[in-house]
């Protein structure tokens, strides 16, 4: 079996100490250094009203980031389709293909990516299965060379012929069960979703329709979520990890502040807080490059995943950009 395509998953994180426009100017460093070292896609995820967080435009990140680098592909990890128009979705990403070609990805994802009072300040389109259904399907349309849905006289120029790839996003059967009916590629968020990862991905490849008038792919494409950190040693790796969880961490008990500086590992042996933080990112590889070579190696024979698309929350951007460069020497 050949070794999964690795990708990443950016929430351009504000680091303590740094603006938004620090960590967007960090976070296309880091799409330049991607593109240099092979990896597949790089791309945003949609996030509302954090304080840890600057990926809440998705389509200007991508834009960005996509007229700094010349061969990665370049995408949201997703759009949350609640939170806007499906043709606004089709317009921005038309736009974007229109400029950049072949390179540009479509994530889409029923949750808000958000606390539920900042979702209805967002909101546009139902979070139901049917409507997101329904979006994707009318996006499609504005996506095929006729520029418009057969259900809707409403036509669009700026995405008409780009066909930009989609994908579902989701982390339970009912997002899998979406994605197969469509005949589209399947993301799961297992990163911080684990609990109905093998579940889900059964589903999806037991139900794929390849002769949906949806779908894009001939047969089933799963990317897998995880959190990955790559150091000289294991040590080293969970220490740096604890950024990470101490963000999760922040997100469950309400803290709102930025990304923090790494802490004592031992500080997350005890509490039920500290548990709950370990259980959501165990789907993880964390270590040094033999420890996570065979992390990766157990994961992609656990799922048969195509595709690994990982998150990295590392305080330092050195050591960051040490990590991508030693996962890139053990895997690519």
């Amino acid at each position: 079996m050949m070794n999964a395509e690795l990708s990443i998953l950016d929430l351009v994180s504000i680091t303590e100490g740094s603006t938004a426009a620090d960590a967007i100017e960090r976070s296309m460093r880091g799409a330049e250094l991607a593109d240099e070292l092979g990896y597949k896609r790089y791309w945003f995820a949609e996030h509302h009203n954090t304080t840890s967080l600057a990926s809440s435009a998705t389509a200007l990140l991508i834009g960005r980031a996509a007229s700094r680098t010349n061969r990665i592909r370049v995408g949201a990890g997703g759009v949350m389709v609640p939170n806007h128009a499906p043709l606004v979705i089709a317009e921005n990403y038309g736009t974007l293909a229109n400029m950049f070609g072949d390179r540009i990805d479509l994530g889409l994802g029923r949750a808000p990516g958000t606390d539920q009072m900042t979702a209805q300040m967002l909101g546009r389109t139902s979070a139901d299965p049917q409507s997101f259904a329904t979006a994707i399907y009318r996006m499609q349309g504005w996506f095929s060379d006729d520029g418009a849905p057969d259900s809707i006289p409403i036509g669009s120029a700026v995405s008409a012929g780009t066909k930009v790839p989609m994908w579902v996003l989701g982390s339970t059967v009912n997002g899998a069960s979406i994605a197969a009916q469509l005949g589209l590629p399947f993301s799961v968020a297992s990163h911080f979703a684990p609990d109905s990862l093998e579940d889900a991905i059964a589903v999806y490849r037991a139900n794929f329709d390849p002769d949906a008038p949806t779908a894009q792919i001939s047969e089933p494409k799963v990317m897998v979520g995880v959190n990955i950190l790559v150091a000289d040693s294991d040590e080293a790796a969970e220490h740096e990890f604890t950024s990470h969880m101490r963000m999760m961490l922040d997100g469950t008990t309400n803290k709102r502040r930025k990304v923090q500086p790494p802490a004592e590992v031992s500080s997350f042996a005890d509490g039920r807080a500290a548990a709950f933080v370990s259980a959501a990112l165990r789907v993880r590889a964390v270590g040094s490059p033999a420890t996570v070579e065979a992390k990766l190696t157990e994961l992609q024979n656990r799922t048969e995943a195509d595709e690994f698309i990982f998150t990295s929350y590392i305080f330092d951007e050195e050591n960051w950009h040490k990590s991508l460069r030693l996962l890139a020497e053990l895997w690519m």
